[in-house]
């Protein structure tokens, strides 16, 4: 079916959309900074694993970075190569697995690295291992999100670092950013090399992990190029890694639900939708943030979440479809009165909600769609029930 990316009229269930000239776009700026910068950028699946549009992302990167057994194996058998790969802690009934899937694998802890470490050789010849380090800077000001808050189970700081490290040691990992700007990098940047500066000439790589959001509209891609180039002058025989996982689904589609119902209570009317906050757009309720509603603005709420004075007749705040009492958010105007059935468009709605999505009280879950570029919608996945109870099966 053909799909209006404007208003999306005629869709009549919930659904994330993809579109692919906008994937491109950012697929193409990606590239050129790794060309400009004489670096590797990969696809971290934390963010955005949506294995079927894989085919598209060969076109402009290799390789992909996994978290856990699930994600390598997404990387390495439908990506087709393997992951670079750091989790807090691998298990023993993992190990093997992982590394099998793995070119690159990283150790959170020193621990963990004499635990795993001649193991994992012994499993994959051909592996790099690296050790993640925590610089400990950052400025990501939420503190869910920061991984060098004190008492950070993330990484290892530089007064721990053995003098020199082991030889089968190839690289160091270092991750500090969420939706970053490239100001804020060359900031951290200084950190990193002021604290590590005894081990970066040990290694042979380096990962500066994600949080660089390139494709921003106001991101200052020249600094980025520039602070890796003069990086990359400093310290000529590291390869350099970027792992951004926002990034490339950046702006790439919404996510469409519909009106089901407006309820009123003490003067607040909500529309109620057939979607969830908590199931479908969870990062809403945990950084948290007010999504763009296409056709709304917000405006502002008091400490108790109570509207502020008289702004129209046209103000809603927008429920979720579960049983969580607080699987809402509000407030937001529009321009004429919501009906039910008619189309309430989530902006933005493609990295960390995929990924993140669950299943709680069986609600149904949005279809996943690929907008192609001729403008034909191409289902890439539809929910049913059975999804839902395979999950307790």
């Amino acid at each position: 079916m053909k799909v209006n990316l404007d208003s999306f009229e005629g869709l009549r269930r919930p659904a994330y959309i993809l579109e692919e000239t906008r994937l491109r776009s950012n697929l193409a700026l990606i590239s050129r900074v790794a060309r400009e910068a004489d670096v590797e950028i990969i696809l971290a699946f934390k963010a955005y694993a949506l294995w079927k549009t894989f085919p598209i992302f060969r076109e402009y990167i290799r390789a992909t970075t996994a978290s856990s057994l699930g994600e390598a194996r997404l990387g390495f058998e439908e990506f087709g190569s393997p992951t670079h790969t750091f989790s807090p802690a691998y298990t023993d009934d993992e190990i093997d697995d992982i590394a099998r899937c793995s070119s690159h694998l990283t150790f959170n802890s020193l621990t963990q690295m004499e635990r795993y470490a001649r193991r994992t050789l012994a499993v994959n010849g051909d592996i790099s291992l690296g050790l993640r380090v925590n610089p400990e800077y950052s400025e990501v000001e939420t503190l869910l999100y920061n991984p060098c808050a004190p008492g950070s189970r993330f990484g290892v700081t530089a007064d721990k670092l053995p003098a020199r490290l082991p030889g089968y040691i190839d690289g160091l990992h270092c991750h500090c950013h969420c939706e970053s700007g490239a100001d804020v990098f060359a900031r951290t940047l200084a950190h990193i090399e002021e604290r590590f500066a005894p081990w970066l000439s040990q290694v042979h790589w380096v990962n500066f992990g994600g949080g660089h959001l390139m494709t921003r509209r106001d991101y200052d891609v020249p600094l980025l190029v520039r602070t890796l180039r003069e990086f990359h002058g400093r310290h000529p025989h590291l390869h350099v890694i970027l792992e951004p996982g926002s990034a490339f689904g950046w702006q790439t589609g919404p996510l469409v639900s519909q009106v089901v119902d407006v309820v009123e209570d003490k003067g607040i009317r909500t529309a109620i939708l057939n979607v969830s906050f908590t199931c479908h757009m969870p990062d809403c309720l945990e950084m948290p943030y007010w999504p763009a509603v296409r056709g709304a603005r917000t405006i502002e709420s008091d400490a108790d979440g109570l509207l502020r004075g008289c702004h129209g007749d046209h103000v809603y705040r927008l429920g979720g479809n579960s049983c969580l009492s607080g699987d809402f958010m509000g407030y937001w105007v529009f321009d004429h009165e919501l009906q039910v059935g008619e189309n309430v468009i989530f902006e933005d709605m493609l990295h960390y909600t995929t990924v993140k999505t669950s299943m709680f009280n069986g609600i149904s879950h949005p279809a996943i769609g690929l907008a192609r570029e001729n403008g034909e919608l191409e289902w890439l996945r539809e929910y049913t029930y059975v999804d839902y109870r395979s999950r307790m099966d």
